[in-house]
């Protein structure tokens, strides 16, 4: 799995802002920005982002995915 097809998958369910993935295949790092996790908690918009996946988790697709979620607003206030 690359970096590119992570994000397609990502953005295919779920509507993005921003998308930035780092990883060596297995292990993925993500800051996603999605006006969808307005009024949802942390966990809430991982199990978001983990749905897009389907069962890639299960099958070890994608071993590991980390991710910091942001809605525009949040994004926007951070120094990136």
């Amino acid at each position: 799995m690359t970096a590119d097809q992570l994000k397609d998958i990502i953005a295919a369910g779920l509507a993005c802002d921003h998308i930035t993935l780092e990883g060596d295949g297995r292990h993925w790092y993500a800051t996603i920005v999605s006006a969808e996790f307005e009024g949802q908690r942390t966990l809430q918009r991982q199990r978001s982002v983990y749905a897009t996946l389907g069962n890639r988790m299960q099958t070890d697709e994608v071993h590991a995915l980390s991710m910091k979620t942001f809605t525009p607003a949040e994004w926007a206030a951070q120094a990136h």
